[in-house]
């Protein structure tokens, strides 16, 4: 990491999350021979500088960190609606009149974007979540799980997670195919010997190997405001450093945007890069919630069976999976929720592992229609131009959220007793899975701003990444894929560039 502003890189990367991140490692790793620089516009809030804030034991020092991330408007909005610790929302501009719109779109602004912030779930995708013009996607997912440092029993022993499971697969597997029945959560995590507890960041993603490369620098506070575009190649980056408010040009041979699926397009549109697709078929996950308690469940001491006596940081254990199917459209995130019991009613403690969370995410059905907009005439809290976001949910999605809510309901009565009469549905924007804006496509047909390289169509030298280039609809978590789809985009610059030729681009 460092304060200074370089005035020329091989590769600029603009955004720290993990796929940001990934260009970093993947590149320190393949093509050391290369000067890199990752821009973030937000701050330091955790050491190392990418890690999760759960990572953070003193509860104060993490909500600091937590509110250190919140961006220009931070605190600043209390109108009510549903804002996860960490992020912040659209002041205005989410809900135009008319439309559903996206009420919790939100934003994380700090070194590691989201994923100081995100629950670590790394499911791969199946069926149609897949993206079936890549040939090599199940290779580049399971490079995406070794950056991410993805395990499947981290929480093995979790109390009653078999259990769960076992309810779980009684009422939803005999329809499955192999490989997409009830299993443990892919998550990022990483678990010791002594059971101490590790979330993953973007921290995991750069590894000691970037931290350690001589030609790579991580810039926080650093504000990328212009890509700078000539003869249809990109060739550097325009700079505000937000600390001293100086602007600095960075000539680059290379530009990935990697900023998150709302901001990666509005650079792009603030640089004059418009391609018909841009900020097109955004695609939100409706989400729906329940939690029940476990019946019939053997009594037993909490030391018995609480993992917290190995960590001190365990939030949730016995995290469990319903995968898509295209049978099935949705996708279950199962969590037991025993990090401190808390009664629920006088005299309730309940047994840790005994509540569990359900959380199911819809596909959505995808449109072109459903975009971000840019105001050349407004701007927002960094000076770029603002966002309006135009989004309505289809009778499609209204029927499948219908059938998610069942699924929901069928989950709860195989596990126990609901804790609520019905389930709830989330607020649009509260999955925080925002995909689609700037997506990946097989030709330039107009559907699309990139190709399965993630080279943006039309303008030589810069490319796209994070969620936003997800072309598919989806219902699973998507930082795997985005992830996987960086993995490539960054192996391809490994393979095809030359210092020489970004000389010779440039000069």
């Amino acid at each position: 990491m460092t304060r200074k502003i370089p005035t020329h890189v091989d590769v600029a990367i603009v955004g720290s999350g993990p796929s940001g991140a990934t260009y970093a490692r993947v590149l320190t790793e393949l093509r050391p021979d290369l000067e890199l620089a990752t821009f973030e516009v937000g701050p330091v809030v955790s050491d190392p500088p990418g890690s999760h804030v759960k990572n953070i034991v003193d509860a104060d020092e993490r909500s600091a960190a937590q509110h250190a991330s919140e961006g220009p408007s931070a605190g600043d909005i209390s109108d009510g609606r549903l804002r996860r610790p960490g992020t912040f929302l659209l002041p205005e501009g989410f809900q135009q009149d008319g439309e559903d719109g996206i009420p919790s779109a939100a934003m994380s602004s700090n070194v590691g974007g989201m994923a100081a912030h995100w629950t670590c779930a790394c499911p791969r995708p199946g069926d149609s979540e897949r993206i079936d013009f890549i040939d090599e996607l199940d290779d580049l997912l399971t490079e995406a799980e070794r950056l991410l440092c993805v395990s499947r029993h981290a929480f093995d022993g979790a109390p009653f997670a078999d259990e769960v499971r076992r309810r779980l697969g009684g009422e939803f597997d005999p329809i499955r195919s192999p490989g997409r029945e009830v299993q443990p959560m892919p998550l990022a995590v990483q678990v010791d010997g002594e059971g101490r507890v590790t979330w993953s960041g973007s921290d995991v993603v750069f590894g000691d190997e970037t931290r350690a490369n001589p030609r790579h620098q991580l810039v926080p506070e650093a504000l990328v405001r212009r890509l700078i575009i000539e003869d249809g190649r990109a060739t550097g980056i325009e700079v505000v450093d937000l600390t001293d408010r100086s602007v600095h040009v960075v000539t680059a041979g290379e530009v990935v945007v990697a900023a998150d699926s709302l901001r990666t397009p509005q650079l792009l549109w603030a640089s004059g890069v418009r391609p018909h697709a841009l900020g097109r078929y955004l695609n939100d996950q409706p989400q729906v919630i329940h939690a029940v308690r476990l019946r019939d469940v053997a009594d037993a001491a909490v030391a018995d069976v609480d993992p917290r006596g190995r960590s001190v940081i365990v939030g949730q254990s016995g995290v469990s999976w319903v995968p898509f199917t295209d049978e099935e459209p949705f996708h279950g995130q199962v969590m037991q929720l025993d990090a401190s019991p808390v009664p629920l009613a006088p005299g309730d403690v309940p047994q840790p592992g005994t509540i569990v969370g359900l959380g199911w995410f819809c596909a959505k059905d995808l449109q072109a229609d459903d975009r971000v907009e840019f105001d050349d005439t407004a701007t927002d809290g960094y000076g770029l131009p603002a966002m309006r976001l135009h989004y309505r949910l289809t009778d499609t999605d209204r029927a499948s959220l219908a059938a998610a809510r069942q699924a929901v309901q069928r989950a709860a009565r195989a596990l126990g007793e609901p804790l609520d009469p019905e389930p709830r549905t989330l607020p649009g924007g509260a999955s925080l899975h925002y995909q689609g804006t700037v997506r990946m496509g097989a030709a330039d047909d107009g559907t699309s701003v990139c190709d399965q390289y993630s080279r943006v169509w039309g303008v030589d030298g810069l490319r796209v990444a994070g969620n936003g280039v997800i072309p598919t609809s989806t219902a699973c978590n998507p930082t795997l894929t985005s992830v996987a789809l960086a993995v490539a985009g960054a192996r391809h610059i490994a393979e095809t560039v030359s210092t020489t030729a970004i000389q010779e681009a440039l000069a």
